[in-house]
């Protein structure tokens, strides 16, 4: 089966942060990043964004001073270090206690807004860090309480791990793995209209998440037959994308497919077709839409389009 590299990046990855793992423990240097004037802070507001510019099509991202951050951290959020970008602290900082942060803010910084709307529109890197800041407040946020034995937890790692008061155990943000993949049959491919696609038009590549115990190309294979009935052979890597929302890795393939008649899980799918290069080409003239710029399945499609 043909190799197809990836044409260019996926949206939010090539992250500027240096993410310093080995300084989250050392408290001076977090106590001078924290007051060093020059520090960057992301708000995340009920998972959304600051950003200014949305309306008028140009977004970009609106981070905080620490002055102006102190405002939202009174509100008894979490926070955490990301790194260093260009040698400038940044942290995320969760402000969703408050109804409506603006007020607290001075006046005119823009507003909370759903990155998976913009991402695409960013300037290069602003989507990697707003979706770190998003992916690790959103578990911050829902990991208060330990796993193993319900005591409260603390954070430690510069907002990075949760340490539980009672039994001491560990925790660490959790990232879910999800294989993606175009199934690839010939001069066609395999997309399928998910149940959960707001978009009535829209067909997109499957995916699935990798479970216990299972190679990636076995999650491939297995996600493909369960959902389309198409037996999958070789299995070929292609890219991978962080996608914090709320908290996975999809991990990009091309499979070859070994049959062509379709049976799909009426669970997963409303409908899944074979679909040539010229009927991609032109979604409109055939009455359909494809994935958001933003998405690897985007990317896997119009990279096996180019490679003709």
């Amino acid at each position: 089966m043909l190799s197809i590299p990836a044409s260019r990046v996926n949206v939010y990855t090539g992250s500027p942060i240096d993410r310093v793992s080995n300084r989250r423990d050392d408290a001076d240097f977090l106590a001078a990043a924290l007051t060093d004037p020059a520090a960057l802070f992301a708000p995340v507001w009920r998972s959304r964004s600051l950003m200014r510019g949305v309306e008028a099509g140009t977004p970009e991202a609106v981070f905080l001073s620490p002055a102006a951050a102190d405002a939202v951290r009174m509100a008894g959020g979490p926070w955490a270090l990301l790194g260093l970008w260009g040698g400038r602290p940044v942290f995320a900082v969760d402000c969703s206690a408050a109804e409506d942060p603006l007020p607290l803010l001075p006046p005119d910084l823009g507003a909370f807004t759903d990155l998976r709307g913009v991402a695409g529109l960013l300037p290069a890197g602003e989507a990697s860090v707003l979706a770190h800041a998003r992916g690790l407040m959103h578990w911050r946020t829902r990991h208060r309480f330990c796993g193993v034995c319900g005591a409260t937890c603390e954070p430690r790692n510069a907002g990075n791990a949760m340490t539980c008061t009672g039994c001491g155990a560990q925790h660490f943000p959790r990232t879910d793995p999800a294989v993606i993949m175009l199934v690839v049959h010939g001069d066609r491919c395999l997309l399928g209209h998910s149940q959960r696609f707001p978009n009535v038009t829209m067909y997109s590549t499957l995916a699935g998440f990798v479970e216990p115990g299972e190679s990636l190309e076995e999650a491939v294979r297995r996600e493909v037959h369960e959902e389309s009935g198409i037996t999958v052979g070789a299995v070929r890597y292609h890219s991978s994308q962080p996608w914090p929302f709320p908290a996975s890795i999809m991990l990009g393939f091309y499979g070859e497919g070994l049959s062509d008649e379709i049976t799909i899980d009426p669970e997963e799918l409303r409908d899944a077709r074979w679909f040539t290069r010229a009927e991609l080409r032109d979604p409109v003239a055939g009455g359909f839409s494809l994935p958001r710029v933003d998405s690897i399945a985007r990317r896997l499609i119009e990279d096996w389009l180019e490679h003709a």
